[in-house]
């Protein structure tokens, strides 16, 4: 499933490897966005723990079923 993940503050784009690949970008807003497909549920409960780990500040997480359809490479 492809997802949205928005925390508090900002990350470097280095950490998108960390992130399982998942795309970081920093909003305007003092936000960062994750987004990217993950396999499964086990794959984003990981990514939540990452972030718990880093001691940062989730704000949402948002499936987004329009491009749930098209993952790369099917």
């Amino acid at each position: 499933m492809y997802y949205e993940i928005r925390i508090q503050g900002h990350l470097s784009p280095h950490w998108s490897e960390w992130f399982g690949g998942l795309t970081v970008v920093n909003g305007q807003d003092g936000e960062a966005v994750l987004t990217g497909w993950l396999a499964d549920k086990a794959a984003l409960y990981g990514i939540l723990n990452q972030i718990q780990a880093l001691n940062l500040t989730l704000i949402a997480v948002n499936p987004l079923p329009s491009v749930n359809s098209t993952k790369p490479g099917d």
